[in-house]
């Protein structure tokens, strides 16, 4: 556990460079699932992410001597940014060894820093043993994203700021990959108030601390496949490990499809933009997945906002089909002049709005003399699109739709 008075002077050391974020009240949340709740939105700070706050408090310890040969980092994006930007302001030079399948934003983003871009392995545990390699190489010091006291402290000082705006909170829920931030977190919540409840959040596809968690003893992940790139971690860390076991009350998962439906509930109904890591928390909540009383004071820690656009509009595509706003359908016509306008007349007055059109004439799937239309309509919901269905049927179009 970390020292709540290290956690304090790590506080008063970032205190005038890394932003005190929001801590607000989420109306619709808290109406739909009976409680109150807060979110913490580190997606606002400095980098779009929370780990600057540890990387500031490490290097703002660091001697002058370890300054003049410079820092090195691995991560898969937030931490390199946190790193890049506090080795920045002390006029250090860093190195950060990312992952090669790491988003692009999180790359440009960290090389715009100043900071010098390694690409190296195919996930954050692949490229951080490289790291550790090269730093002996060019006698540089290693920045830890979670075994290190002095970024667990940096971490630590989220739940500070929630327990001064909120004192009374009840639950932090927490993501976790490697672990620093839910250390930081815990080891300062439960020395303020032991009877906050710690609801620690992994990802599926990144099991290895939730199963140690659960067995009491490290065990690490052949792989690791989620969505949530900033918790996808494939090893488990001993230190980090002693004081989750110690201080989380409860350690749940969630999967890509629950991650996505949170990032999409957020960008729609709380207009806040935030990367899979950061929606963790959010998803365990909107999936049940830990118990709490009616009205219980409940604070999410979104932990960042660097999602890659790309992913983004993958979710937001997916999303509009899983709400039924979205759907694509492939009608068999026959080729003739007006069959098309016949046919976009029935879904006018079905009130189905034409958003894509593709008319194949020549597949070697479709009778000789025949048109096979591919149309992606925006919708109203499932009553909406069934009504569609009807009124293609009721009119005899050979139809059928795309999942």
């Amino acid at each position: 556990m970390v020292d709540l008075n290290k956690i304090i002077q790590a506080k008063r050391t970032i205190n005038d460079f890394v932003y005190k974020t929001p801590f607000a009240l989420a109306p619709k949340l808290s109406k739909l699932y009976g409680a109150e709740v807060y979110l913490k939105s580190e997606n606002l700070q400095r980098t779009g992410a929370y780990k600057i706050r540890g990387a500031y408090n490490k290097i703002a310890h660091l001697t002058d001597e370890e300054r003049a040969h410079g820092v090195i980092a691995a991560s898969a994006g937030n931490h390199a940014q946190g790193v890049a930007m506090s080795a920045q302001k002390f006029g250090v030079h860093a190195v950060i060894v990312m992952p090669e399948a790491t988003p692009l934003l999180k790359v440009s983003g960290t090389k715009a820093l100043g900071a010098e871009i390694i690409l190296k392995g195919d996930n954050f545990d692949e490229a951080y043993a490289f790291a550790l390699e090269y730093a002996k190489e060019h006698n540089l010091t290693f920045v830890h994203p979670f075994n290190d006291e002095f970024v667990q402290a940096g971490q630590g000082t989220i739940a500070l700021e929630m327990i001064e705006e909120v004192a009374d909170l009840e639950y932090i829920v927490v993501p976790v990959g490697g672990g620093g931030l839910a250390t930081g977190v815990c080891s300062c919540a439960k020395q303020i108030n032991p009877d906050i409840k710690i609801i620690a959040v992994a990802a599926k596809g990144a099991p290895a601390m939730h199963d140690s968690f659960v067995a009491k003893k490290p065990l690490n992940s052949k792989s690791v496949r989620t969505i949530a790139d900033g918790i996808a971690v494939r090893d488990t860390s001993e230190i980090t490990l002693s004081t989750i076991i110690e201080c989380v009350d409860e350690f749940v998962q969630v999967d890509d499809e629950e991650i996505a439906s949170a990032i999409l509930y957020l960008l729609e109904q709380q207009k806040i933009i935030v990367e899979g890591a950061g929606a963790a928390g959010v998803a365990a909540l909107m999936n049940a997945k830990f118990a709490f009383p009616a009205g219980a004071k409940i604070g999410i820690i979104l932990s960042g906002g660097n999602i890659d656009v790309q992913m983004l509009n993958i979710i937001i595509e997916k999303g509009l089909i899983k709400s039924h706003r979205k759907m694509t359908i492939n009608v068999t016509l026959v080729d003739k002049p007006g069959a098309l306008t016949g046919l976009t007349e029935i879904l006018r007055r079905a009130n189905a709005n034409i958003v894509k059109i593709d008319y194949d004439r020549f597949s070697t799937n479709i009778e000789y003399g025949d048109a096979q239309i591919t149309i992606t309509l925006e919708t109203k919901g499932k009553a909406h699109q069934e009504d569609i269905a009807w009124a293609l049927k009721n009119a005899g179009y050979d139809f059928r739709e795309i999942l």
